[in-house]
């Protein structure tokens, strides 16, 4: 199998984002990918073993970029308090920014078969750890109170997060998904804040 690296793999990567969205994933013919990709449909299976295995890669591939960023841009912080507000900015930006991403994230990953959903798990447990982080960080330094427990707190944050950008979704963009920024965050601070006072948004 070819290196999953290069112009062709990124190229059937956007493709099926596209076409995902487009389509529906059980729509979705790796020929249909193959012809938005501008590449033979044999070109595919040097890279991936089936459809499956494509979208597998495409959540690897957009979520590895995502954690990745999103870590460079918390380092730079040292408030958790701004550190869970910029998750949830950068989470709903990059949503917002890319409306095909956002319906196969939101929507098509979610109908997909539980070989899938096993195979997407490691990337999705690296983020969730970087918001169990920032909660661990928010008890230690006295900002979050202490009877918090920290699993617990992650599945509420990206529960959350998660929810909303689903229902921004299905909703056919009515509304900026951007806006919800600081209602969420607000929500979510005063929930884990000891105490009354929280960094404003």
């Amino acid at each position: 199998m070819a290196k999953r690296t290069g112009e062709k793999y990124q190229a059937i990567i956007e493709a099926a984002v596209k076409v995902i969205a487009e389509n529906g994933y059980h729509n979705s013919q790796v020929s249909k990918i193959a012809k938005e990709a501008g590449v033979a449909d044999g070109t595919i299976y040097l890279y991936f073993k089936n459809k499956e295995d494509v979208l597998i890669s495409l959540f690897r591939s957009k979520m590895g970029e995502f954690t990745a960023s999103a870590r460079q841009e918390l380092k730079k912080l040292h408030n958790p308090f701004e550190k869970l507000a910029k998750l949830i900015a950068l989470h709903f930006d990059r949503l917002e920014s890319d409306r095909n991403l956002a319906l196969v994230l939101q929507i098509q990953l979610r109908q997909s078969d539980a070989s899938i959903r096993s195979g997407i798990a490691g990337p999705l447990k690296e983020y969730l750890n970087i918001i169990e982080d920032i909660v661990e960080q928010g008890i230690i330094c006295d900002y979050f109170r202490d009877d918090v427990d920290p699993k617990l707190a992650r599945q509420m944050i990206f529960g959350t997060m998660d929810e909303v950008a689903t229902s921004w979704v299905m909703s056919h963009r009515e509304y900026s998904l951007t806006n919800l920024i600081r209602p969420a965050y607000y929500l979510l601070a005063r929930a884990l804040a000891k105490g009354d006072t929280i960094h404003p948004y």
